[in-house]
């Protein structure tokens, strides 16, 4: 089932929306939220999103933007703002289509359905994961918080992913260790802790300070 995030503030054009697309087997989500749409963008990890231009507190072009930077998810622009500047700035801001109002419904699933055919030929989205406003792009293994993106090594990232995917859970130290030798790495005990101690740095450094806690004699959690 293909996932589908709607960006826009109309909520009757967005419960119609959602009711037509649903009708075609997507499961769909409504952004509630216009100051934190990356998080939910993040917890819906979209196959598209649809997305209007005038939205409340930031437009629809600055969250093409954020989204861009984690992800290469299609998006589509739907908006009554149609003139040939406001379809060049959202494809330069990095939308793959644009779709004026008031649009058919009909034809609407037509581009959406040729947009999933094209995009999910060639390998599909890349998950983000998503905790106090830190980006886990899991395409490429990076880290985007407030406009910079971190680096990270190979076992940054697999302690990383792990902590995020069990968010609010403490993880063993075994279980870290575990998710290491998938590197291909040699780890011990204090392979582990040297990884954690460089991430911890790298994390405070970007401003995310206490993201990891310690859990005395039991592991780590993200909370």
């Amino acid at each position: 089932m293909y996932r589908l995030l709607i960006v826009e503030d109309d909520m009757g054009i967005a419960e119609e929306v959602k009711r037509q697309t649903e009708n075609w087997g997507f499961k769909v989500t409504l952004v509630s939220d216009f100051q934190h749409v990356m998080s939910c963008f993040a917890e819906t990890d979209p196959h598209i999103v649809l997305m209007d231009i005038m939205l409340p507190f930031f437009d629809g072009y600055h969250w093409c933007r954020e989204i861009r930077k984690v992800s290469k998810v299609p998006i589509i622009f739907i908006s009554s703002a149609s003139d040939n500047m406001n379809i060049v700035m959202a494809m330069n801001m990095g939308a793959d289509d644009f779709i004026t109002k008031p649009f058919d419904g009909n034809v609407l699933i037509a581009k959406i359905q040729a947009m999933l055919r094209r995009t999910y030929d060639f390998g599909g989205s890349m998950p983000v994961l998503e905790h106090r406003g830190a980006l886990l792009n899991t395409g490429d293994g990076s880290l985007v918080y407030k406009d910079e993106k971190i680096s990270l090594t190979k076992n940054e990232y697999r302690i990383l992913l792990t902590l995020m995917e069990n968010k609010g859970k403490t993880v063993s130290r075994k279980k870290l260790m575990e998710a290491l030798w998938a590197t291909d790495s040699f780890v011990d005990e204090n392979t582990l802790t040297v990884n954690v101690g460089r991430l911890r740095k790298k994390l405070e450094g970007a401003g995310l300070h206490d993201f990891i806690s310690t859990k005395v004699g039991t592991g780590y959690i993200i909370q």
